[in-house]
């Protein structure tokens, strides 16, 4: 079979991730974010209920702010002099969630501007931007199926997606 095996929608791959002559575990933990305004972007995360694990002044031009999303593993870092990328670039970051419904509702109330719920006309994954969206969460409900978009001040780009079942292996 080839390392990459085309599946059709609603199949699961059956190939095997768990190699075993692999040497480690690589786990993702941060990812950085280009903002304009480090304090801005704080609060708005803040605000989400990310946990601030670090605030780290070094100097007027390097600042390092590290913040966790409720119940994730991984985190974002914030700051000056973290990354060149330029402010609101970082598009297609996922935040997983059980209920999509109750989330986007639960970010309205708070005040952020969320999509509303929708899933993909293709049936795969949502395709950037806002192209191929059709109004409601998927119709089966299916897990992996189910989206709603938010920006942060920057423009940075997430996307909710709802997963009560993980796919096998996952």
């Amino acid at each position: 079979m080839s390392p990459v095996e085309r599946v059709t929608p609603g199949t699961v791959s059956r190939l095997d991730h768990r190699r075993k002559d692999r040497m480690m575990d690589l786990k993702l933990e941060v990812l950085t974010l280009p903002v304009s305004d480090v304090d801005r972007a704080k609060a708005f995360y803040e605000g989400l209920d990310f946990r601030l694990d670090a605030d780290f002044v070094v100097s007027d031009d390097y600042r390092v702010v590290q913040l966790t999303p409720p119940g994730s593993e991984a985190s974002i870092i914030i700051g000056s002099g973290v990354t060149t990328a330029q402010p609101g670039s970082a598009q297609g970051l996922h935040l997983v969630v059980t209920d999509i419904v109750a989330a986007r509702a639960e970010l309205a109330a708070r005040g952020i501007a969320i999509s509303e719920v929708f899933h993909d006309e293709e049936g795969v994954f949502h395709h950037g931007g806002t192209a191929g969206r059709v109004a409601g969460p998927d119709p089966d409900r299916n897990s992996y199926g189910s989206f709603a978009s938010f920006e942060d001040p920057d423009g940075n780009g997430w996307v909710l997606q709802e997963v009560v079942t993980r796919a096998p292996g996952r």
